[in-house]
């Protein structure tokens, strides 16, 4: 087994030469495992949102988030429902004391917060919140939907 880094972003000549053969295990795994059909959309099934009650696609999907991470906290840690309700959610995931930057030779999408939204048929099942920093990104934390812990979500964030 090798396995190597490839530069996806801006792509180096390596991701460009294995493009295609490295989509078509994707799809082929998307089928085999998930069942999807050959010709479902795979655009925006992982998103990165910068955690800003100013950005849009934050603020659409605050709400689903929030549930999800009550979910989370009942089933896994045996939260009780006030241990984990919009405050404690906020507080805990929301509130950070990052500021975003956009750095003219950073990242694209900026330092800072994000919550990096896993979806599956139009609803988040997953949720890594993140810090992109100048030398790192910072795994702060993920909650997921208990009903698809069969996926091991929390190891496929990590490698992700």
């Amino acid at each position: 087994l090798k396995v190597r880094v490839v530069r996806s972003s801006p792509p180096s000549s390596q991701f460009k030469a294995t493009f295609q053969e490295s989509y078509q295990v994707y799809k082929r795994y998307q089928m085999v495992i998930h069942k999807d059909p050959p010709d479902k959309p795979t655009i925006n099934q992982v998103r990165l949102v910068p955690v800003s009650f100013e950005d849009p696609q934050f603020k659409s999907s605050f709400n689903q988030s929030a549930t999800l991470f009550a979910k989370y906290q009942m089933s896994v840690h045996k939260d009780t429902p006030s241990d984990c309700g919009e405050n404690e959610f906020t507080r805990f995931l929301c509130d950070s004391p990052l500021e975003a930057e956009h750095a003219p030779n950073g990242p694209e999408c900026g330092y800072g917060s994000f919550h990096q939204q896993y979806w599956l048929d139009g609803k988040i099942i997953a949720v890594g919140v993140i810090d992109v920093l100048p030398y790192c990104v910072s795994s702060v934390y993920l909650y997921y939907d208990p009903d698809f812990s069969f996926l091991s979500l929390g190891v496929y964030s990590a490698l992700r």
